[in-house]
């Protein structure tokens, strides 16, 4: 499946962000909104000069609330983004270089620790911005699974089902040496979100999709 997407889409070059760190507030702004809104909050932290470490600190709360507004909640994703700073700098010299140095578990373990930091948001962190070789599991990979019954049964919508999809997805690519994996799990997540939001929306389009040569029976 994996070879069909990467033939239909080619290299997607995921995730969208100049440096690290505007990934990590990629991976926060982007829960329950669209990347479109994203954007717009991306461009005004931009624009004010809080696209770094040192502009997030600079701010006040106010402010960045103000600052990440268009994609939405942001009484929570504010106070989220400055208590990831305040760890960053309280536990690690404000130096993502040694936060990436954490074994993968530890530092893994460390982000569910921090507000409004769920399993698909710290795996992001680590992908693409720390670049340890862990799966991301989101929505449209788990319409992917349950419509072409890849699992049984079929992931739920909870922390549960999203520990089953990135263990599957781990042990798919078990045989992958360690040094390619991160690469490797950053293209295919980027390729299951192309395939989903061309194909396997809330109602499928199964029409044209690159995994419509899969065997299996595909769910409407």
């Amino acid at each position: 499946m994996h070879d069909w997407l990467e033939t239909a889409y080619g290299p997607q070059h995921w995730w969208p962000a100049e440096t690290a760190f505007e990934v990590i507030l990629g991976a926060y702004l982007t829960q329950n909104t669209s990347w479109k809104a994203v954007e717009r909050s991306l461009a005004n932290l931009r624009a004010a000069g809080a696209m770094t470490l040192d502009g997030l600190r600079s701010i006040s709360l106010e402010e960045l609330r103000k600052l990440v507004q268009p994609s939405g909640f942001q009484s929570r994703k504010a106070p989220a983004l400055k208590a990831f700073v305040a760890m960053l700098d309280d536990e690690f010299d404000g130096s993502l270089a040694k936060l990436s140095s954490l074994p993968t578990d530890a530092l893994r373990r460390r982000l569910l620790n921090l507000p409004s930091v769920g399993p698909e948001t710290a795996d992001a962190i680590l992908l693409y911005a720390l670049g340890h070789p862990v799966p991301v599991a989101d929505e449209y990979l788990r319409r992917i699974i349950e419509r072409h019954e890849l699992l049984a049964p079929p992931p739920e919508r909870n922390r549960k089902g999203y520990q089953a999809m990135a263990e599957f997805t781990r042990l798919a690519f078990a045989a992958v040496p360690k040094e390619s994996r991160a690469s490797l799990f950053s293209q295919f997540h980027a390729l299951t979100v192309a395939v989903g939001k061309a194909h396997c929306r809330r109602e499928a389009r199964c029409q044209n999709c690159p995994l419509a040569a899969d065997p299996h029976p595909v769910i409407g």
